[in-house]
């Protein structure tokens, strides 16, 4: 029987017990768990590149699976990941993924398979800065000394939930060391020991650079006997080393079946001028406060059996996950009496809040979207420059 894979890729582990509450903290140091943290998330902001070797180690009382691969990171967007070595071949050991704004590739070495994904409006986030501002927002966070993780002084820090008994406190775990997120098979533990399981965290900031180097979670029933335990290390980390940005590009293998899926744009341009020359309509010149700038503009014929959309990206230089669009279409695609009612310059208008902050409006034969997902001060202020006229 082929044995139950532990280094599964898609899903986050989902519990109903708590995070443990660590020892006693013993202040070793100057700093705060805290301040490493804030420390972690401005080295997060600020970096432009990191390579690394990442070693995934997840242990349960029957077995012991390692995962090694290398990862290539240009935030937010650009990713790079290369499978060395997996036990338990889930992925395969040769599996490379490579993303783009405006595109993913997967091959898998097995299947002598490509999927070749078009995302071209896909809206970008930084997930390792998330996930270490929800950690800095929802956790104790105690400073329990210094460590030697791969020949560098890194800093311990234990976490454990503001609110142990909050609906969402030990849910889910978002991974610091790497953007895979692993899903953690629990399906041989019974539901009484899930119900009292509780979840520990432990992360260590490298001491140099202050980034996180690695991470363990381990999940116990309420006993304290150990169900799980997933261990992710940076080895041979660099930051801001500079990549090749031909890093970021992917040519399938000669005999390798390619399958294409997704929205592919007719063309992505450099200046709204250039869009504005083959765009069906005419496009707006939106007013965007500073810093942002112009990064591309794409054009698709066809979205979801409407008509063509075409969106102008713009980013912070500085922050390139600090982005935001806006969306002209022949279609609407909003929902009225799902949306808050709203009014742009005396025109009706829709607002919508989550993840991704929107506002929506029609005007003659077409549909306006201004949308953010780090910025929702600032779509107000764009779409007030767009109007209707």
């Amino acid at each position: 029987m082929r044995r139950r894979r532990l280094l599964s890729t898609g899903v986050v582990v989902a519990l109903a017990g708590c995070v443990a509450v660590p020892a006693d903290e013993d202040e070793t140091d100057e700093k705060t768990g805290e301040e490493y943290i804030e420390d972690a998330i401005e080295t997060r902001i600020a970096l432009t590149d990191l390579q690394a070797r990442r070693r995934v180690t997840a242990e349960t009382p029957d077995e012991t699976t390692t995962q090694v691969e290398e990862i290539y990171r240009k935030p937010p967007a650009e990713k790079r990941r290369a499978v060395r070595r997996s036990d338990d071949d889930d992925p395969a050991a040769g599996t490379v993924s490579v993303t783009n704004r405006e595109i993913t590739w997967d091959y898998y070495p097995e299947e002598d398979l490509v999927m070749k994904r078009h995302h071209p409006n896909r809206v970008v986030a930084d997930g390792p800065r998330l996930a270490l501002e929800s950690l800095r927002d929802d956790y104790d966070l105690s400073y329990d000394g210094l460590d030697t993780v791969d020949d560098r002084d890194a800093h311990r820090i234990d976490a454990s939930p503001i609110d142990p008994a909050g609906d969402d406190a030990g849910r889910s775990i978002d991974l610091l060391v790497g953007e895979t997120v692993y899903r953690i098979p629990l399906e041989t533990v019974s539901e009484s020991e899930l119900d009292e399981a509780t979840v520990s965290r432990t992360i260590w900031i490298d001491d140099e650079r202050r980034y996180p180097i690695k991470e363990r979670d381990d999940v116990r029933s309420g006993d304290g006997e150990l169900l799980h335990r997933l261990t992710v290390t940076y080895e041979n980390l660099e930051i801001d080393a500079g990549l090749d940005p031909e890093t970021f590009v992917y040519e399938p293998p000669a005999d390798a079946e390619v399958v294409t899926i997704g929205l592919e744009p007719s063309r992505i341009y450099d200046s709204l001028e250039a869009a504005a020359a083959d765009a069906p309509y005419d496009l707006p010149e939106p007013d965007v406060p500073a810093p942002y700038e112009l990064d591309r503009v794409t054009l698709v014929e066809k979205e979801r059996q409407t008509g063509p959309t075409t969106m102008l990206w713009y980013i912070d230089p500085e922050r390139p996950e600090r982005e935001l669009y806006v969306a002209v279409r022949t279609d609407p695609r909003f929902n009225p009496d799902a949306l808050e009612e709203t009014a742009v310059n005396g025109h009706t208008a829709y607002r919508r809040e989550g993840r991704i902050d929107s506002l929506f409006w029609t005007c003659s034969e077409l549909s306006y979207e201004v949308s953010s997902a780090t910025d929702e001060e600032s779509i107000a202020e764009v779409a007030a420059s767009i109007g209707c006229s």
